[in-house]
């Protein structure tokens, strides 16, 4: 049965999905992974196309009019008035190194009006519900754009710290030795102005930390878009900011997301 494709049904479908993505990665955090691309600081794994491959099957039989852009491919129209947002591993070396500490994160945008007045993608997307679950600790974060967010199904807010000596910042340090050139001073810096600095190797799990108020801010140089975007819509949704910037033309942004009282504090030149 086809649907109408809205924020509601969307996330109720992007959840769905994700937890069955989860089981497959809980089943298989410490098996033998295979490799389909390594880099130095990077891992594709033959896992990330099979569970992104899961994600879409299930999300297409109830919507198969939305696009897809996922950091495992590209299908649909891309002038869709919906797409989905899939990162079918966030974490993905974690994953590979049997380090229980990564996610499925999966938003759903639609296409907008330039004359709506929000933050919105280079070409014209708006996350309107968004999906990130840990399967490992069996903690699932939801949103949606006109709604508060949650931690299973428990509403959720940010933190009110408002001092850098009480806050523990996450950072988070992209492949490339630009954006780690760029993010390193930045490091230097803060671990001597906060609690703590927290490097966890998954963008949406940092962003949604903040959004539960266990993480401050979390800070990136260079992110892509399937990283955050459903993350980026929960802080918001939990009474956070998330500020970002689109640094190129394939979806990478910089950004601090944090509790809506730290971002000028923390001083940060990424800020362009």
């Amino acid at each position: 049965m086809i649907k109408t494709l809205n924020a509601q049904n969307g996330l109720a479908a992007a959840t769905a999905a994700a937890l069955q993505a989860g089981k497959l990665l809980a089943a298989n955090l410490h098996s033998v992974k295979k490799i389909n691309e390594e880099i130095q600081h990077d891992i594709k794994l033959e896992l990330d196309v099979r569970t992104q491959k899961l994600i879409e099957r299930h999300l297409s039989k109830t919507f198969p009019q939305a696009a897809i852009l996922g950091e495992e491919g590209v299908s649909g129209d891309p002038q869709a008035e919906f797409r989905w947002v899939i990162d079918p591993i966030d974490g993905t070396v974690n994953f590979a190194y049997s380090i229980p500490h990564a996610c499925v994160s999966i938003a759903l945008q639609q296409r907008v009006s330039s004359s709506i007045k929000a933050q919105i993608t280079r070409d014209g997307y708006q996350t309107i519900a968004g999906v990130v679950h840990d399967p490992f600790v069996q903690e699932t974060w939801t949103g949606t754009l006109n709604g508060p967010a949650f931690l299973n199904r428990k509403k959720i807010s940010v933190s009110k710290r408002a001092r850098l000596n009480e806050a523990i910042i996450s950072m988070g340090f992209a492949k490339s030795r630009a954006t780690m050139n760029a993010i390193l001073p930045h490091l230097n810096d803060l671990v001597y102005r906060v609690r703590k600095i927290r490097i966890m190797g998954s963008a949406a799990l940092s962003m949604v930390y903040v959004a539960c108020g266990r993480f401050d801010a979390y800070i990136e140089g260079g992110v892509r878009l399937w990283d955050v975007a459903a993350g980026g819509l929960i802080i918001e949704r939990a009474g956070g900011e998330y500020w970002r910037q689109e640094i190129d033309n394939h979806h990478s942004y910089r950004l601090i997301a944090n509790n809506g009282l730290l971002r000028k504090k923390l001083n940060v030149s990424i800020q362009k």
